[in-house]
């Protein structure tokens, strides 16, 4: 079981990392100027970070409740799908949005 559970735990970091290179992806596509695509780019995906590291991380800062958490979870990787839809990545914001749900059931069921 805690091969199961480490295996969970790593494709939930995998899946973090995934929706920071889709904030990253949408910046440096945006039909703007390079300086707003470098903003954008760059900016989004480490505004995010820093708010995962402040309330949503294992060693978060300000920690919240685990209800709270997983509402602020759903709401990070929501952006993200939509981050990637509206980048013209349809495809991969589905399959992207259907891992998100599946692997946050299994986080949170093993977990307990």
């Amino acid at each position: 079981m805690l091969i199961v559970q480490y295996t969970v735990f790593g494709l939930f970091f995998l899946m973090e990392l995934c929706a920071l290179t889709a904030f990253s992806y949408w910046g440096f596509h945006m039909d703007r100027g390079w300086f707003i695509k470098l903003l954008f780019g760059l900016g989004t995906p480490l505004l995010i970070a820093v708010f995962w590291g402040t309330f949503i991380a294992p060693k978060a800062s300000f920690p919240v409740s685990t209800s709270l958490r997983i509402i602020l979870q759903l709401i990070v990787f929501a952006l993200a799908t939509a981050a990637l839809y509206f980048s013209g990545k349809s495809k991969l914001a589905a399959i992207f949005g259907v891992v998100v749900l599946v692997e946050m059931i299994l986080m949170y069921t093993i977990e307990e």
